[in-house]
């Protein structure tokens, strides 16, 4: 099953989706506007050679002192001077000079700020002749519009061709084939190794899209659906693995499994941004029940089977029904459950148990990579499916940014 994963898949919904190789797990996009508030808010300010600038979120406001967190989790103490300068950048505005003035006391926990002054005496401190405020209101207002935009004018897939000449992607998804329409004008962004976080994703390409990524743009479709000129386009490609595990090292993070499909062993790193879920039993006997016989130990995974995928959300009974690889399809049901699994633990696993996870793409010749999610309990799942578990490239995500 070490293959890129193939189906369409969600960066911003109502149940706040992740996606994955036999599951999605839920993923915050909170962020997702903020990303934008920080380009917006660090575009006009550049630190001289006296200054310096922090940015990040308020968690804390007393008198004239800001304590926030920057986006890399350190904490600053910010200390604003007398007549320095607030001014509120409206959501979308890139330009300060329409940016009003604010008090001090304007400033909430939870706002986005960009203070730039001098370091201060003490370590972690600065003190900020400007304060840039983005509110925390504003942003939440941003992201609701930016979901129902990706709602009603996203679409999601598995790329099968990319014309760098006229930047054209072909989009399998579902049954369907779309054409994605790119120009000057459209943001790429590329999802990071370990994260499939819309927050984490990095600013990409046209040429680091790939036959095989997953793929969502947003845009303007055709009348018939088909073809999108994408505003927006966020891809990134990840590996499927499955097997039982042959060693677990909670302390370092890492376990080791062999995957079934290519019979290679890896070494997964778990890091904190790793999602880790346990499947109860019930389900996990439930699923193999409807894909028993669906591996075949190809190692394509993904490849192919997008037939199964109507367009819409899969239900229970598209179970066991087989797509265009000969692979069986679980059905889209346990898309919606898997977000409310519980939660697990690196500790709690032991040598020999069955694992399913999405993991980083190694680099050539390497076989250590890192787990975006890992899913365990699935014992009776790799028990009936033993060339490679279940191939669930054929789902659709009814909830994702493409919509239905």
């Amino acid at each position: 099953m070490a293959a890129r994963y193939n189906s369409n898949f969600t960066c911003c919904n109502s149940s706040l989706q992740r996606l994955g190789l036999v599951f999605l797990l839920s993923s915050s996009l909170a962020a997702m506007p903020v990303v934008a508030a920080q380009a917006q808010a660090s575009a006009p300010i550049a630190a001289t050679a006296t200054s310096t600038s922090q940015r990040g979120t308020v968690k804390a406001v007393a008198g004239n002192t800001i304590t926030m967190t920057t986006d890399a989790g350190q904490s600053v103490t910010v200390h604003v001077v007398d007549g320095a300068k607030i001014l509120q950048l409206a959501v979308g505005s890139t330009d300060i000079k329409t940016a009003p003035a604010v008090l001090l006391s304007e400033i909430s926990v939870g706002d986005r700020i960009l203070a730039t002054g001098k370091v201060g005496d003490a370590a972690g401190s600065l003190n900020a002749v400007r304060v840039i405020l983005m509110k925390s209101s504003d942003i939440a207002q941003m992201q609701a519009a930016q979901q129902a935009d990706w709602k009603t004018r996203g679409v999601g897939g598995i790329v099968s061709a990319v014309d760098p000449g006229t930047g054209a992607i072909t989009l399998t998804s579902g049954a369907k084939k779309l054409t994605i329409n790119t120009s000057a004008k459209t943001q790429f962004k590329r999802f990071s190794s370990d994260s499939v976080k819309y927050e984490n994703a990095k600013l990409g390409t046209l040429g680091q899209i790939q036959a095989k990524d997953q793929l969502q743009a947003r845009g303007a479709k055709s009348e018939d659906g088909l073809t999108i000129q994408a505003e927006e386009v966020v891809s990134g490609s990840f590996l499927n693995l499955s097997g039982l595990l042959t060693s677990v090292d909670a302390a370092s993070g890492t376990i080791t499994l062999k995957d079934l499909a290519t019979k290679k062993v890896y070494t997964v790193n778990v890091t904190a941004n790793s999602d880790q879920r346990k499947m109860p039993l019930q389900m996990a006997t439930n699923f193999a029940a409807h894909t028993s016989g669906g591996g075949s130990g190809s190692g394509q995974t993904g490849k192919q089977g997008t037939a199964a995928a109507s367009g819409t959300a899969g239900s229970a009974g598209a179970a066991g029904q087989g797509g265009a690889s000969g692979k069986r399809s679980a059905g889209g049901d346990l898309s919606q459950m898997i977000g409310r699994l519980p939660t697990a633990a690196l500790a709690d696993l032991k040598i020999g148990d069955a694992v399913m996870a999405v993991a980083s793409e190694p680099t050539q010749g390497s076989t250590t990579v890192t787990a975006v999610t890992l899913l365990s309990g699935v014992e009776p799942i790799l028990t009936a499916n033993p060339k490679g578990g279940m191939d669930l490239s054929g789902w659709s995500m009814s909830s994702g940014p493409s919509g239905e």
